[in-house]
């Protein structure tokens, strides 16, 4: 249940391994799309959606194809809801769905990621309400945290470790059962919460490291560190240490959602705040604005103000060399820079139109020929289509916020 990132490698892998797969989808222009061959996701392509359709697969709206599963997985999306914590409205509506057509013996799994209870608290009682059966008892129950990342061809599905948390032991091992056919790994969680406390656990610890290098990174500039310099030492080290990057802020489905439900479930239960989570997410959501003050001060220096100056954004997506726009900071950083009154325009290998009203696309022009009329040229993504030597060649300025140009005249985040 669910076409969309998850779903659809997911409903590929078992496709592969021979399993018979329906993907439910409630969009019917996605399921139109698919039963045409044709994909939505960066990481599938139009061939890859054909060789599924050869091996079976088949793609609907009708939700009472669940009755003939003998496995259904929830792959929802969970946005942030107003209060917070995550909009569990896609969960629930699938829950309803499902327990509508359930039958004995069917293992439901749970892949969205959420906070920790969500599985036995919220999703099991709307299973059993709509089909009168009972979890652990006539049918399985488990949470298995999805672990996908768009466009990394290193890890994939297949060779993912996949993290499986039950309602019981027995839906534990059933859950395992199913995920050994696809994956190379499965590892037990002692139940759900722990399971889907994991997820949490890897997306916080992300978060907050990618924090404390962005934080790091300001005032390095202020005391005139080069930080990029300082994190390629600090790798040297072979143990204890990871090295994350500084950046415009946080994007994708993940890290900049996740570890704010966490915030929101200890708060609401506990009655005090996660701190980590909070300070991270300040520190993380305040890097577009710390960039528009890095633009202001490159142009200050030479008596140019920001309102009417032109500037080019290089990549506006969330992750280099996909057409994935979730969450990217680049949203917030041309907004801000819009309000302030500058001429934006930019340039996204992977994307020809932007959401963003009042940002233009790079027109007829070369790429070079923008980079050098621009006042102010700012690397956002580094896509490795990019000739960024080039491009910081023709710039009057340029501003790298990857830290990948080491380039006369450019300066670094």
């Amino acid at each position: 249940m669910g076409m969309g990132y998850v779903g659809l490698p997911l409903a590929q892998q078992a496709v592969r391994k021979g399993l018979d797969v329906i993907g439910l989808d409630t969009s019917r222009r996605v399921v139109e799309g698919l039963s045409a061959g044709v994909s939505h996701v960066d990481d599938l392509s139009d061939a890859e959606i054909s060789e599924m359709l050869d091996g079976g697969f088949r793609a609907t709206t009708d939700s009472s194809v669940v009755a003939t599963a003998d496995t259904v997985v929830i792959c929802v999306p969970t946005p942030l809801g107003p209060a917070g914590g995550p909009d569990l409205g896609a969960v629930l509506s699938a829950g309803r769905a499902i327990g509508e057509h359930l039958t004995k013996g069917t293992l439901v799994v749970l892949e969205s990621t959420t906070y920790p209870g969500t599985t036995d608290e919220v999703l099991r009682p709307v299973l059993e309400e709509r089909s009168g059966l009972m979890a652990g008892e006539d049918f399985a129950l488990a949470f298995s945290p999805e672990r996908v990342d768009p466009g990394n061809q290193t890890f994939t599905i297949a060779n993912t470790p996949k993290v499986v948390g039950g309602l019981t032991d027995q839906c534990g091992k059933q859950a395992t059962a199913f995920y050994a056919q696809l994956v190379e790994q499965v590892v037990p969680a002692r139940g759900t919460r722990e399971a889907e406390m994991a997820k949490l656990l890897e997306n916080t610890y992300r978060h907050v490291n990618i924090a404390l290098v962005n934080e790091m990174a300001r005032f390095s500039h202020e005391l005139g560190i080069d930080f990029w310099n300082v994190i390629d030492l600090a790798a040297t080290k072979p143990f204890g240490f990871q090295a994350f990057r500084p950046g415009p802020g946080v994007g994708g489905h993940c890290i900049p959602i996740d570890p704010n439900y966490l915030s929101h479930r200890v708060k609401e239960q506990l009655g005090y705040p996660f701190r980590f989570v909070e300070l991270a997410q300040e520190i993380n959501a305040g890097m577009p604005r710390y960039v528009v003050q890095r633009i202001q001060d490159l142009l200050n220096h030479d008596a140019i103000a920001l309102r009417g100056a032109q500037v080019l954004l290089l990549g506006i997506t969330y992750k280099p060399d996909i057409a994935d726009q979730r969450e990217t900071p680049a949203k917030p950083l041309a907004e801000q820079l819009l309000a302030q009154g500058a001429s934006l325009s930019y340039h996204d290998l992977y994307v020809d139109d932007w959401e963003v009203e009042g940002a233009r696309p790079v027109g007829g022009e070369s790429l070079l020929e923008a980079a050098a009329t621009a006042d102010v040229v700012v690397l956002v993504q580094n896509h490795a289509g990019f000739d960024l030597r080039a491009l910081a060649e023709a710039a009057r300025r340029f501003l790298d916020l990857r830290g990948v140009v080491d380039e006369p005249g450019v300066e670094r985040l």
